[in-house]
């Protein structure tokens, strides 16, 4: 697919881990001023399969019943989880400090959710599937998607963030073409769990995934953490969608090195946004090697070094009328991270692309890339990015740079439903709530 910015005559519409994630202080779980227009799913008369414990022998979920998950559900001993196209699952009510619908693929089951356009895969909040209009989702009404597998990170063998310390939910081996089945055309709508502080399930956690893995046409939103975490691995996704997450829209850790390709962030500044030592931590893409306290050095290998490839990061147009402390950086690389962009466009972020003093910009490189920031488009702390022409770089202090797409803000007059989408995500996706 050729670069976001240059498809204007193609688009349509539209770890547990204390040291791994670093922020979400006193978060809030409100979106005031977000679009409650959407009814609920029509699928809210469908009768309602409650799933709960482990899996240990394969099963299909079919798309005439929904799936109420109650707990952590996980999929394991060799078990396959079959998925049909069209499948609504919700979670149970929560129960207050407890994981609730969450669904984990263990490194030793397997996922075959096979979506299509016309009729994705949904995990949603139970507000939407409970036949009454009145209720609307909330960041944290569904727990998350988890997948685990057997690839290489660089700490050998270690347990998902969000989870407790069980066997079944450690990840991280030896075989980067590790298969853990297929997930495609699916949307995680309202996730989130936060386990104790600085620990939370995201949309969709991927830990130790390998190549062998088919993850395509995604998408995340209004999540209570993360939309899209790598820990380590090698998988290879394209075509997601991360949408208003409350923290990073993608995040990678652990020596992730897969290629994500077609890619899209879109951010609502009306959501509620992470903050950090009391300032905004609200990134459009976060990467860390390793936490500080798995090496202080951040030295472990092998190094977090994702490879973006048509990827676009976009934030808000202006910072006016902005709820909560707003956005950081569109890009940023910290804790020894690396990192590859060819035709990507960063836009509407306070620093497009922030290096820290941790990662050396020299040892990442960019090319054929678009980048605006309010205050910076780019900032290096030690080291020069490599550059490899062809990019564009724009500072602006009043209303960020549209770099030729003709609608790609969420708060602009009419939207979310004129936001720009590009046409392998017609029909599938979804931007009105």
């Amino acid at each position: 697919m050729k670069n976001f910015k240059n498809l204007i005559g193609l688009l349509s519409i539209v770890a547990v881990s204390f040291t791994a994630c670093k922020k979400n202080e006193g978060a809030s779980s409100a979106f005031g001023n977000r679009s409650t227009s959407a009814a609920d799913y029509s699928q809210s008369s469908l009768p309602v399969v409650a799933v709960s414990g482990d899996i240990t022998s394969s099963v299909t979920w079919t798309a005439g019943n929904v799936y109420e998950l109650s707990g952590v559900v996980t999929v394991r001993n060799g078990a396959t989880l079959t998925i049909q196209p069209g499948t609504y699952i919700k979670a149970s009510v929560n129960t207050p400090g407890v994981q609730n619908g969450v669904l984990v693929i263990a490194k030793d089951g397997t996922i075959n959710a096979a979506g299509t356009a016309a009729d994705p895969i949904v995990f949603t909040s139970r507000n939407l599937l409970d036949g009454n209009a009145g209720t609307t989702g909330t960041p944290g009404d569904f727990g998350g998607v988890i997948i685990l597998g057997n690839a290489t990170i660089n700490v050998g063998d270690k347990l998902i963030e969000g989870l407790a310390n069980e066997s079944k939910f450690h990840y991280g081996g030896t075989n980067d073409a590790d298969n853990r089945g297929t997930f495609q055309y699916v949307r995680i709508e309202y996730a989130g769990f936060q386990l104790a502080a600085n620990v939370e399930v995201n949309g969709l956690t991927l830990g130790g995934v390998g190549s062998g893995t088919t993850i395509d046409h995604v998408q995340v939103s209004y999540g209570l953490d993360d939309g899209f975490e790598f820990f380590g691995g090698t998988v290879s996704p394209s075509n997601l969608i991360a949408l208003a997450s409350d923290d990073d829209q993608f995040d990678f850790d652990n020596g992730f090195s897969g290629i994500l390709t077609d890619c899209i962030a879109i951010a609502d500044k009306n959501a509620t946004h992470s903050t950090s030592g009391g300032a905004s931590d609200s990134n459009g893409i976060e990467s860390d090697n390793n936490a500080p306290a798995e090496d202080a050095t951040f030295s472990l290998t092998p190094k977090t070094h994702p490879v973006l490839i048509n990827v676009s990061v976009f934030g808000t147009e202006n910072t006016s009328g902005i709820a909560g402390l707003g956005y950081r950086n569109g890009i940023r690389e910290r804790r020894g991270s690396e990192v590859t962009l060819s035709n990507v466009v960063v836009s509407g972020y306070n620093t497009g692309i922030a290096f820290d003093g941790d990662a050396n910009a020299s040892l990442s490189d960019i090319s054929t890339t678009s980048v605006h920031g309010f205050v910076n488009s780019i900032t290096a702390a030690v080291g020069a990015y490599v550059d490899g022409g062809g990019n564009n770089l724009v500072v602006n202090a009043s209303n960020a740079s549209y770099f030729g797409v003709s609608q790609p803000w969420y708060n602009t007059p009419g939207s979310p439903s004129t936001v720009t989408l590009p046409t392998w995500a017609a029909s599938w996706s979804k931007l009105v709530f």
